[in-house]
């Protein structure tokens, strides 16, 4: 079972990982010029879903950045597995891997046993999406317990459209507790 949810409204954890091409990766971190960050967690290698998910996310890449909004993308997978897997994907934006149980159960993220050798070796968090915005809050979660039911891209996008739009003044969803 996980743990509690990383809530909307929240600061975003502190959390670094180690990065495809060496260095580390702090997620929800500003960087390159962008002031906002959408971060997105998948399952790792053994998931085909998450290499189109990660594809799809590369071709939105340019609007994103056109928002504020840096990408990056984490797994638990060690570092030759997300090798692999990012080769396939070729994105031009940061990739962390080596995401520890400490760290998914930080995040509030729900975490899975492989099904056989074959799927993987190790614990995986399923699917998650944090987009952080310029103050270190998440302005946006979405955590899923399956590969397949994870936000569109483009809804996503659309919706940061219209969240950056000051003329909006659209506040953080969600924060009231039931």
């Amino acid at each position: 079972m996980s743990s509690q949810k990383t809530a909307a409204g929240s600061q975003f954890p502190a959390i670094t990982v180690s990065k495809l091409g060496g260095g580390e990766l702090t997620l929800g971190a500003r960087q390159g010029g962008q002031d906002w960050q959408l971060v997105v967690v998948y399952r790792g290698k053994h998931c085909p879903l998450c290499t189109s998910y990660l594809r799809e996310l590369e071709t939105l890449l340019p609007e994103l950045h056109a928002l504020g909004v840096g990408v990056v993308s984490v797994s638990a997978d060690p570092e030759t597995k997300a090798t692999d897997q990012i080769a396939l994907v070729q994105p031009s934006y940061p990739v962390g891997y080596d995401l520890s149980l400490e760290q998914m159960r930080e995040l509030g993220l729900y975490v899975s046993d492989p099904r056989s050798a074959d799927e993987t070796d190790r614990p995986f968090a399923e699917p998650g999406i944090f987009v952080v915005n310029a103050e270190g809050q998440v302005q946006v979660t979405d955590i899923s317990n399956a590969p397949f039911a994870r936000p569109d891209l483009k809804t996503l996008l659309g919706g940061l459209r219209f969240i950056r739009n000051p003329e909006n003044n659209y506040p953080i969803r969600g924060t009231r507790a039931a």
